[in-house]
């Protein structure tokens, strides 16, 4: 029997809010959102043996996620982001340096689990340092790789972008992340399609995703397109979103779900999310499923 296991490797760290800190991380906030919506999912990761490395164990014990892969690391501590929400519930991060998941060891057993595995999930700030290592390690043995370009300054350059893009098999930006990717590829278009043609074609990548917001997100599929234009929600903050926006369409492409439910699942799942304070609010199917139908009765 197919395994349908999804593989997420990166940053887990606290999220330091004004009022508090909430766990967070790309790649972990990407796993807890498939997790919720019964995936087969396992994480890689690590941590600091310190105070905070042992919150995040007892915190991914309590949701129920995999602790099997997560590293321990005795000398870098435990990740931590100071996130900042501004008036309209954009964030901005000032994300540390060396931490813990910057070092992230490649394992036989995690090697062969990627081998096995139906998706790869990764982003880009896990490139900044020794685990760009064991991602490239992880890129080599990938059935499907999916690269979430999480554009955070100053841990990212243009050339390792495209070359990890080119490793990939399927693209996840924002609007904004297109924009920067396309103009210094010197895109001569200005349209979002334009630019997904243009970046596919560069890269030879047949599966694009770009969310816009409160817009929606745009699917480019094997040459096939799929649009939703966004669920109209008060946004507390707008932190995860985009991730289990990500967790919810790599779910439905794994499970071949039809390719336009897996967009508006996507959007709705990204909608309840900015509609809620921290990256990971337990959402289930059951509750995408009744978002939807009572935004359609309005």
């Amino acid at each position: 029997m197919k395994s349908n296991k999804i593989i997420c490797f990166g940053e887990i760290l606290w999220d330091i809010f004004e009022d508090g800190k909430k766990l967070g991380g790309a790649p972990f906030n990407v796993t807890n959102s498939l997790k919720d919506l019964g995936a087969d999912v396992e994480f890689i990761s690590r941590i600091g043996k310190d105070f905070l490395g042992n919150e995040i164990l007892k915190e991914l014990k309590s949701r129920g996620v995999s602790t099997i892969f997560l590293q321990e690391d005795p000398i870098y501590p435990t990740g931590k982001v100071t996130v900042d929400i501004d008036s309209d519930g954009s964030a901005k991060y000032e994300i540390d340096n060396d931490s813990a998941w910057d070092y992230i060891e490649k394992e036989a057993k995690t090697v062969k689990m990627v081998s096995d595995a139906s998706a790869f999930v990764f982003g880009s700030l896990i490139a900044r340092a020794k685990s760009f290592e064991a991602l490239n390690s992880f890129l080599k043995v990938s059935k499907f790789s999916i690269f979430d370009i999480n554009l955070r300054p100053p841990f990212y350059n243009q050339s390792l972008l495209i070359d990890l893009m080119n490793k990939s098999d399927m693209l996840k930006f924002n609007d904004e992340e297109l924009d920067i990717i396309a103009n210094g590829l010197e895109s001569p278009f200005n349209s979002i399609d334009k630019n997904i043609e243009f970046i596919a074609e560069r890269t030879k990548t047949k599966i694009i995703c770009v969310t816009k917001g409160k817009c929606g997100a745009v699917l480019y599929h094997h040459g096939d397109w799929f649009y939703n234009n966004g669920y109209k929600v008060i946004v507390k903050d707008s932190v995860g979103a985009g991730d289990s926006f990500l967790a919810t369409l790599i779910n439905g492409l794994i499970e071949k779900e039809p390719l336009q439910k897996t967009i508006d699942y996507a959007c709705a799942m990204g909608a309840l999310v900015a509609n809620s304070f921290g990256a990971n609010p337990t959402i289930s199917m059951n509750d995408i499923e009744s978002f939807i139908n009572t935004y359609k009765d309005h």
